[in-house]
């Protein structure tokens, strides 16, 4: 969905400037112009609504996507040259986005294969600046509304839930795509929606009764559409990935990463092996020491979560950046509830695993929403960077950062009195390369999905990521959707050592860890070869991405 606050702004900040003449007239010279094409690219892009519901027919798809050659068209008009590279770095933004609609319409189609794209009810936040997409537009999406909701967000929100019908209506039409997997897992993902609201009904019933029947209304709904992509998936015989070559065209066009699907299959195989030797080595080096046992009570998870945010958010501000104090609030609202266990060998998931056992490498990656705090304390500069990027074009610098944090603290220090967490920081690794690498496989049609949720589940150490469990079976269905994001985290991190390396090497003996951080914080949530271009001036990564 489209952040209308920060799309308010960004048209209040170029009010007044003027546009080109005709479509055909002089080409647009100035940032200033660039920025109002933005804003109206942006209108653009979204599809129609009609009474409420967005138009993705063969009809209004065929209509936006002739029509984006024109916008293309527009932007590619433009001279730059002469331009600051923060304001250049912004054109592509532009650009990026514009061809991930182009691939949308060309590749992806998620409006016509993937019936988990109707999924039209969010409950929990997401981690990145946009929820993880392709999402169909228009969804409700509690993120954006304050928990204690006012008689007309409840009022609003309703009606919104009743359009439910209307929407799975027309995706009964729309839905013409062969892909097994997604079909077979798109039912589970309606039944998924319709669990939560079951659980936001039953919230608001005392005081929203007509809300929460609302609600209701749109689970009858989704469990009839559900029925009806379960009988239709019996007969889908197809792959779902959509294949290396169109992968690296998403690559290089869209993320603008300077790899080919190939060339991240061997960088993850690599890290693949890099983490389990560490691990390995750190356990061998602590096999003297007791075992990391799981926080067994609710007070000792309590006090492990708020006592490593303490050590965390100290550590940052004496070595790693200026912390300001929006951060540490950010950071303590993502601590979770204690969640008992049925029997001493069941498992909570993943992340839980070593969250109970050592809080710290979590913390190190919760940096996402000292991230998404930094978005509303201190939006930066360019009014282009403060609308949240479409297409999941954030992800290198997203996702990879919170990864990376993990190893930077880790290698400044912050666990020397923590030396058995080392061994989760590794597993971790290994973790998000073996599930990377299955995302990669699915899409270059050497796994199917069972496929890859099994070898995934097979090279993460001390059997954290069973194949059948929660965690690897939503990520591989997650990335199945997403061309580029499985490995975007280790991808992300990898870019990122890069960059350190470069700003490091320009400052010879002078580097310094908070001025880096400070500066590449102050750049927003864009892909990484766009940041290193601003940071070192060196554009030879986003060079290689581009094919210049």
């Amino acid at each position: 969905m489209i952040n209308l606050r920060a799309l308010f702004l960004i048209t209040l900040l170029v009010a007044g400037c003027s546009a080109p003449t005709t479509e055909q007239g002089p080409a647009p010279k100035t940032y200033e112009e660039l920025v109002k094409l933005f804003t109206e690219w942006r209108e653009f892009q979204h599809p129609v609504m009609v009474e409420g519901v967005p138009d993705y027919s063969v009809a209004a798809m065929k209509k936006q996507h002739e029509e984006l050659k024109g916008w293309q068209k527009r932007l590619n008009s433009f001279d730059t040259t002469g331009w600051p590279v923060k304001h250049q770095v912004d054109w592509y933004l532009v650009w990026a986005e514009m061809n991930g609609l182009d691939f949308d319409h060309r590749v992806v189609r998620p409006w016509e294969k993937d019936p988990a794209f109707y999924v039209w009810f969010y409950l929990s936040p997401s981690d990145v600046p946009e929820r993880e997409g392709p999402n169909i537009y228009g969804a409700v999406d509690m993120q954006f509304y304050k928990s204690a909701l006012t008689s007309e967000q409840a009022a609003e929100i309703a009606i919104r839930l009743r359009r439910a019908g209307a929407v799975y209506a027309q995706a009964k039409v729309n839905l013409t795509g062969n892909g097994k997997d997604l079909w077979t897992l798109g039912a589970r993902s309606i039944r998924e929606q319709n669990d939560e609201l079951k659980s936001f009904a039953s919230a608001q019933e005392a005081t929203y009764p007509d809300l929460a029947l609302a609600a209701r209304e749109a689970i009858t709904a989704g469990e009839e559409f559900a029925n009806w992509v379960a009988e239709q998936a019996k007969s889908k015989t197809g792959l779902s990935g959509i294949g290396k070559a169109d992968y690296d065209w998403c690559l290089k066009n869209v993320h603008l990463v300077p790899y080919t699907w190939q060339e991240e299959v061997v960088l993850l195989e690599r890290e693949l092996a890099r983490a389990h030797q560490s691990m390995r080595l750190a356990e061998y080096n602590h096999r003297n020491l007791p075992p990391l046992e799981r926080a067994p009570t609710a007070e000792a998870y309590a006090k492990s979560q708020h006592q490593a945010t303490d050590e965390f958010m100290k550590f940052l501000g004496d070595e790693m950046m200026t912390v300001k104090p929006y951060m540490d609030p950010a950071m303590r609202a993502v601590i979770m509830s204690f969640s008992p266990l049925e029997s001493p060998t069941a498992l909570r998931g993943f992340f839980h695993e070593v969250d109970y056992r050592d809080p710290m490498p979590m913390r190190a990656h919760f940096f996402h929403w000292i991230d998404k705090a930094r978005e509303i304390e201190e939006p930066v500069e360019s009014p282009i960077r403060r609308v949240p990027l479409l297409y999941n074009i954030f992800d290198s610098r997203a996702e990879g950062m919170a990864t990376a944090m993990e190893e930077l603290v880790l290698n400044a220090g912050m666990l020397k009195n923590r030396p058995q967490v080392t061994e989760l920081v590794h597993i971790m690794l290994a973790q998000r390369c073996a599930r990377g690498l299955a995302g990669l496989y699915q899409h270059g049609q050497i796994m199917d999905f069972d496929q890859a949720t099994k070898y995934a589940s097979r090279w993460v150490p001390w059997g954290l990521l069973p194949a059948d469990g929660g965690t690897i079976q939503h990520e591989e269905h997650f990335y199945i959707q997403q061309p580029a994001y499985g490995e975007s985290y280790v991808i992300g991190k990898m870019l990122i050592d890069q960059l350190i390396a470069e700003y490091a090497r320009q400052r010879e003996g002078k580097f310094n860890m908070k001025e880096f951080m400070d500066e590449f914080n102050q750049v927003g949530i864009i892909p990484v070869s766009l940041v290193h271009w601003q940071m070192t001036g060196d554009k030879s990564m986003l060079n290689k991405a581009v094919g210049k």
